[in-house]
């Protein structure tokens, strides 16, 4: 049998490269599937939510592949498997979506009712989400083929510009989503909370959907550094423990009429001291939100975060502020991307030069030997998205 590693989830703060099962045609449960396919990973990322795994602040088990963004070639395909074949070259949406339930016909992929026997849902490699092995390895299987995979429509094309290509998986969906749902539009003046990937996903699909203004704020300044460097107005939330204020010096007034939260249940609050508080930037943003306006939530909730300080958050309880948000005529959209509604028209954007995503959230390419290096960097906020080169065919085609 082919050999296969993986990025394995070891505990705390702990995470290594290990040898792990070539992938086979079966769910999770052990039954023999079809409609699947195994993929070589061309291409896989680490995510700023499975940092929220490695820190101790999930349930997530010991011995977990890791990974759920994503890109391959098919070396394999299951009899049940029409339209694609192999050679092809594809994006993987990180829901696991079987695409026949309520919720997959309806495009809320994101919530598919077949692919978890515990809640509505499935990812790759990641806690709760139905025990589908993670991708950020040499190969993975990707099951329900023929609906959840995007054929690159040109190979050569893809390859030269899959550092941006990449980012369809997850957080270019995720970022465009916020947005969507936060109701940007031509004109409008936006607020992004949290210059981490997402946050800078989220601010460059404000800028696509022709938002007038777009502005990121977080508490790293090499991150606000960054985020000023491609477009964006930074805000210095060291500065004040009050958001208006912050926004009332750039547009004049303390309100904005879209937010995207893409910061999380890991919130810290606002000022010099930034201590965690989990509610924070959801309060904050009622504050400045005009009536009637959107808030896109895709940052990251849980409903079990061991590691909480505050007893009621570890079981998703927050102190929230709900009835400024609901005085306001607030909309609040929550929960993962259905990444199949957009990752389409996403592509078409990159591969025309509309959106040069890799640039604006600073992907840097490393073997997968050295992921749990990427893991450490990551985690101490550096300014970058590490993307995965597990059989270096990324170096190749730069």
């Amino acid at each position: 049998m082919a050999e296969n590693t993986g990025v394995v989830f070891l505990g705390q703060n702990k995470v290594e490269v290990q040898s792990i099962d070539f992938p086979k045609m079966q769910n999770p449960a052990g039954k023999k599937i079809n409609h699947g396919v195994i993929l070589k990973v061309v291409s896989t990322n680490i995510c700023g939510s499975d940092q929220h795994m490695v820190r101790g602040r999930t349930t997530a088990p010991t011995g977990m592949v890791l990974g759920h963004e994503i890109t391959g070639e098919i070396i394999e395909k299951g009899s049940d498997v029409e339209y694609l074949d192999v050679g092809d070259l594809v994006t993987v949406p990180f829901n696991v979506a079987c695409g026949r339930c309520r919720a997959c016909r309806e495009q809320n992929t994101d919530v598919c009712l077949n692919v978890n026997s515990t809640r509505a849902g499935g990812a790759y490699g990641y806690v709760d989400m139905g025990g589908w092995v993670g991708g950020q390895a040499e190969y993975v299987m990707v099951p329900y083929a023929d609906f959840n995979l995007i054929k690159f429509p040109n190979k050569d094309q893809a390859m030269a510009k899959i550092k941006d290509l990449t980012m369809l998986t997850d957080i270019l969906p995720t970022g465009f989503h916020g947005a969507i749902t936060a109701g940007v539009q031509v004109g409008s003046i936006v607020y992004i909370a949290g210059a981490g990937p997402v946050g800078l996903a989220a601010a460059a699909s404000a800028h696509i959907l022709g938002a007038a203004l777009v502005m990121i704020g977080d508490m790293n300044p090499e991150r606000l550094k960054h985020a000023k460097s491609v477009g964006f107005i930074p805000i210095d939330l060291t500065q004040s423990d009050n958001l208006g204020d912050l926004i009332a010096a750039v547009v004049g007034k303390p309100e904005v009429d879209a937010a995207v939260d893409a910061v999380g249940f890991e919130a810290k609050a606002q000022g010099k001291d930034g201590e965690e508080a989990p509610a924070t930037v959801l309060n904050s943003l009622m504050t400045v939100v005009r009536p009637a306006g959107g808030i896109g939530i895709p940052g990251l909730y849980v409903t079990e975060d061991p590691g909480a300080k505050e007893e009621a958050s570890k079981t998703g309880n927050l102190k929230l502020r709900f009835g400024l948000g609901w005085a306001k005529s607030h909309r609040f959209s929550t929960g993962q991307t259905p990444t199949l509604k957009y990752n389409r028209q996403l592509m078409q954007a990159i591969l025309h030069d509309r959106l040069p995503i890799a640039k604006i959230v600073n992907a840097t390419v490393i073997p997968l030997s050295q992921a749990a290096e990427g893991y450490k960097a990551f985690d101490s906020g550096v300014a970058k998205k590490f993307v995965l080169d597990p059989h270096g065919l990324l170096g190749k085609a730069s």
